[in-house]
């Protein structure tokens, strides 16, 4: 077997088995998110936390719980790594520093899991398990929760109420999350991923010699972060480690892992609405553009474009042997379309138009499917768009799913949509004008690539990078925790305000001149604008590091 048939054999399996799952997953989220009825363990969580499930929020009180609860998780997790040594389990590790500090919990409680160090020698497993790992559980529970409160806002009527936060939080968390991460961790497991708490372990190398390693507990780690769309891992080569991913088989079940949650919410999604098509058309925008990015990496990456590629017949510095050429390149289209960030392979490392598709699947805003919740939200911001310009151009007033598009709502997306390229845009400038561009181990385009790279992971809450860059600086480390903090909670708020105004509305009944939004035109309408709008804003960058490396 070819390495293209066995990657177009990978790729199939992993769509049928996502359209498989799509409904029956789908309708269990919506039963978690939208049952009124409470376990014992949520109510006593409630009662501990003087939570009343009964009392929903206004968009901003709304929006004030989520600011309240992620600015106490970056406190706590900044002051976790700073008195380590002082913990349990600390194996001896010195605190770590307060730049480092700072940009790690900004990193994991915006769920990007950016790592500028390497986690099993820089923390113990207590920050490990009781620190990063619970982020990786609540962070992307922030993020569908937004996500369940803006399709509320679609939803309801004549009403200013959203849900509660706390709620939402916590059923996410308890009946989503944490059972899914169960299955998948002893799914892992059985696939030859390491699950212990042992430390110093001596191995002998395939040199004879011995080196000490830290055993840890990746198995969890590894499914919490792949089903959390976040790349922090124990190990900081994330899925490319064998005590991480060991085989095809555990490589194929990592990409299920990362879109099995922001595949299925499309149906939570047609739920909530009451409309099921309207579902299918947002997984099918999803789906044509996640479909065309792996196929175009793929593409790229088989063809070996390069000198040195083509004298050797295959593209394979910085990729993983036991995952070939193929299964990196659908790996990496995965993990830069949602915002997990894990690697099996060196992104850096890819061939000019190769890397440049990892830079682009970010740039759209990962939304083909993006990250727990920040994809759907992204997506139907995209469909506001669109419904807004197709208005325009018929001179008629926008509407979607019976709600006006005016002045109020479509500012709101607009505003969401800009944040990211201007904290990319700027920060990337900001780095050459101060002359911090010098920490990336190329020049040139290539060298543009990097620094540009770095940006974009950290203003989409990715957290993949091109290793060539060094970012464990005071500067670095200041510079992208700004834009992970500003890029993960300012398009949030807009998100909200977006959802208290949608919900305030009477719904406008369908006449013959309402675009229907469930039809192959609107897709292909949403398909445009999301391309189009990437195009303009990042094309100049782009021309200036992969497309003139590639030419």
């Amino acid at each position: 077997m070819t390495m293209t048939t066995a990657g177009v054999i990978f790729v199939l399996t992993l769509v049928v088995a996502l359209v498989a799952v799509h409904k029956p997953f789908g309708d269990y989220m919506f039963r978690a998110v939208s049952g009124t009825r409470q376990s014992r363990v949520e109510r006593g969580i409630f009662r501990l936390v003087g939570v009343n499930p009964a009392a929903e929020q206004t968009w901003g009180v709304y929006a004030r719980s989520v600011l309240a609860f992620s600015a106490v998780s970056i406190l706590f997790l900044y002051l976790f790594q700073r008195v380590q040594n002082h913990l349990w389990l600390s194996l001896g590790f010195d605190p770590v520093v307060p730049h480092g500090a700072w940009n790690t919990a900004v990193s994991f409680v915006t769920n990007t899991n950016w790592q500028s160090y390497s986690g099993e020698s820089t923390m113990g497993h207590l920050v490990q398990m009781a620190g990063l790992a619970v982020q990786n559980f609540v962070s992307p529970a922030v993020g569908i929760a937004v996500a369940i409160a803006l399709v509320r806002g679609f939803a309801r009527s004549r009403t200013g109420q959203l849900g509660n936060f706390w709620v939402d939080l916590t059923r996410i968390t308890l009946r989503i999350l944490l059972p899914i991460a169960v299955l998948g961790t002893v799914a892992l497991m059985v696939g030859g991923v390491v699950q212990n708490l042992s430390a110093g372990t001596d191995v002998t190398t395939l040199t004879g010699g011995t080196q000490t390693i830290t055993g840890g507990p990746v198995a969890s780690q590894e499914v919490i972060k792949e089903l959390g769309t976040n790349g922090g891992g124990f190990y900081n080569v994330n899925s490319a480690h064998p005590f991480e991913n060991p085989t095809t088989w555990t490589n194929w079940l990592e990409i299920f892992l990362i879109f099995l949650i922001p595949f299925s919410l499309p149906r939570v999604f047609g739920r909530m609405v009451g409309q099921n098509r309207q579902g299918y058309a947002i997984a099918a925008v999803m789906g044509i553009l996640a479909f065309a990015s792996v196929v175009i990496t793929n593409a790229f990456e088989l063809a070996g474009h390069g000198t040195v590629p083509q004298a050797v017949g295959a593209a394979l510095e910085g990729k993983e042997v036991r995952f070939d050429v193929s299964n990196s390149a659908t790996f990496a289209a995965a993990t830069t379309l949602t915002s997990t960030g894990a690697v099996n392979s060196f992104h850096d490392s890819f061939t000019s138009l190769g890397g440049m598709m990892t830079m682009v699947n970010m740039m759209l805003g990962e939304v083909a499917p993006g990250g727990t919740g920040s994809g759907l939200y992204g997506l139907l911001i995209l469909a506001v768009i669109t419904v807004f310009i197709a208005g325009l151009m018929v001179g008629r007033t926008p509407e979607y799913l019976g709600k006006k598009i005016g002045s109020r709502e479509i500012k709101f997306a607009s505003l969401y949509f800009l944040i990211t390229p201007i904290l990319v845009l700027v920060g990337t400038a900001a780095a050459f004008a101060t002359g911090n561009n010098s920490t990336a181990l190329n020049v040139g385009p290539h060298g543009l690539s990097e620094v540009l790279y770095a940006f974009t992971s950290a203003s989409n809450n990715n957290g993949s990078a091109f290793g060539g860059i060094t970012v464990n600086t005071t500067w670095w480390d200041t510079a992208l925790g700004l834009c992970m903090l500003f890029g993960r909670f300012l398009p949030l708020i807009f998100v909200l305000a977006l959802a208290g105004s949608l919900a305030r509305q009477a719904p406008t009944p369908a006449s013959e001149g309402t675009l229907p939004t469930h039809r192959p035109l609107f897709i292909g309408m949403v398909v445009g604008v999301t391309v189009v709008l990437v195009a303009l804003t990042f094309l100049p960058a782009l021309a200036l590091g992969p497309l003139a490396e590639g030419l």
